[in-house]
């Protein structure tokens, strides 16, 4: 489900600037004549997808079964003592007056 600007409608209002290399223009302007596509298009599309990509990495993994399993069991397991942890929930919150 990638969202790429040439799909979205309506005027571009906001704009951006970017500085880039000799050879870094010149790639990208060939690969916006491979993709027929304007430079403003390409790189649009590009930065978008990249950055949708890094917004579901932070939000999606993906594990092999095995380890998923692994994961259900440990989540599965009667918690353990934590003494600590009932120590700290047996005090007044320190946001209240006690």
């Amino acid at each position: 489900m990638t969202t790429t600007m040439s799909s979205l409608r309506g005027p571009r209002s906001s704009r951006l600037g970017l500085r880039a290399t000799a050879e870094q223009e010149q790639v990208l302007r060939r690969a916006a004549e491979v993709a027929h596509k304007s430079l403003t298009d390409f790189i649009l599309d590009s930065a978008c997808q990249a950055a949708e990509q890094t917004l579901i990495d932070q939000r999606l993994f993906l594990v092999s079964g095995e380890r998923c399993e692994s994961w259900l069991e440990l989540l599965d397991r009667p918690p353990a003592d934590n003494p600590g942890l009932a120590d700290l929930f047996s005090r007044p919150e320190p946001w209240t007056d006690a």
